[in-house]
Order: structure tokens, then sequence, then C-alpha cells
């Protein structure tokens, strides 16, 4: 019986085995990809993670956004969501609907760096001056005040690319650039830095009470 066992290897040896094997190989790859709370790194993927949240989705959405500002500047010629998306196709085409793509994704891109990544910045700012347990008593109030003040420094960074695009969007043809490389140049001639900076109020009472 010794003989015959012994051609056959014992199984529970042999996944024991394996396990011994996978772990420290599993553990090296969780080390790996992981990064600490609070590190640089730890701060880049979450500039990275809003960057990528904002900037796609709010140029994807742009026919939607450009059909809005024109019903809130144009009331007679758009009269209702639809309406305008059928007037815009019958005045410029199905490209028409994507007019302010460009300052749209480099504006919302730079505010998804700067509401994720200072977000998080400010949530260990404050939780360290704080002190672990208030921070944790606290956290929901910790966490508004965090996002308020990511959102404060993400307007500002949003704010040039923003004016650019309602321009872009609202202005009668004829009247004012269609193209970015045009439009702020114009905006910086006319009206200097200030011109990008007429709507950050604004949106400061838009964006950081919803955020």
């Amino acid at each position: 019986m010794d003989r015959l066992a012994s051609l056959f290897s014992n199984p529970i040896k042999s996944v024991k085995a394996e396990e011994v094997q996978t772990r420290p190989l599993v553990a090296a790859a969780a080390e790996e990809n992981s990064c600490e709370f609070g590190s640089g790194k730890y701060y880049a993927l979450c500039a990275v993670g809003g960057a990528l949240s904002c900037g796609l989705t709010h140029t994807a959405v742009t026919p939607l956004d450009l059909v809005k500002c024109r019903l809130q500047v144009n009331k007679e010629k758009y009269k209702n969501l639809g309406n305008g998306f059928k007037v815009t196709v019958a005045d410029a085409g199905a490209r028409g609907l994507f007019l302010g793509w460009a300052p749209t994704a480099i504006g919302y891109t730079a505010q998804g760096i700067c509401k994720f990544g200072f977000y998080e910045v400010f949530k260990n700012f404050y939780g360290g001056l704080m002190g672990e347990e208030n921070a944790f008593l606290y956290r929901t109030s910790l966490y508004l005040i965090a996002s308020a003040s990511a959102e404060f420094f993400a307007d500002i960074a949003l704010s040039p690319m923003e004016a650019c695009k309602v321009r872009m969007q609202t202005s009668l043809p004829g009247t004012f650039p269609t193209t970015l490389r045009e439009a702020a140049p114009k905006i910086m001639a006319a009206e200097g830095l200030g011109g990008f900076y007429k709507s950050l109020v604004p949106l400061w009472g838009r964006q950081i009470p919803y955020t």
C-alpha cells in the first residue's frame, strides 16, 4: 500500500504548496499597484480621474449645452429643446451642434483636475487641522468644506474657456469667431484678462452649492 500511495501525490499538500507560492506573488502585485493616501501618486491619480470624468462627459453633451445656452439668450428663435436642435441643424448642419467643443474639452478637463485633485488635498489638510477624532465625527462637514474649497479653484481654471465657449455658441453668426484659436485672442484684445473671468462669480454661485 505504501508503494502504491507513493505513486500518487497528496492533493492536500499540493494545494498548500500552491498557496504558499501564490500568496507572495499576489501580495507583491497588490503592493506594486497600490498607492498611499496623501502621496503624490494618489493625488495625481485623482486628478487624472477628474480630467477624464469631467472632460469627456461635458464634451459628449456639447450639443445639449449649446441648445440650452441658445434657448437662454434667444427665445424668439429657439422655442424649446427639440426646436433648438432642429433650427441649429437647419442653420449649420449636424456639425453645428458641436460648436464650442474645444473650449468645453479644455475647460472641463482643467476643472476636473482641480475638482478631484484639490478635493483630496483639502480633505487631507482640513482633516489634519481638525484631528483624527473630529475628522471622523464631523466627516460630512469635512467633505462639504473640502469640496467647496476645491470647486472654488476649479472654477477659476474653467472660467476662461467657459467665456470663450458661451460667446462662440450664443453670438449672432458673423459677429464672433467660431474657433477657439480666434475667440480667445479676440476677447483678450477687446477686454484684457478680465474678459475671461466675467462669469466667474456666477460660476461659483452655480457650481459650489451643487458640488
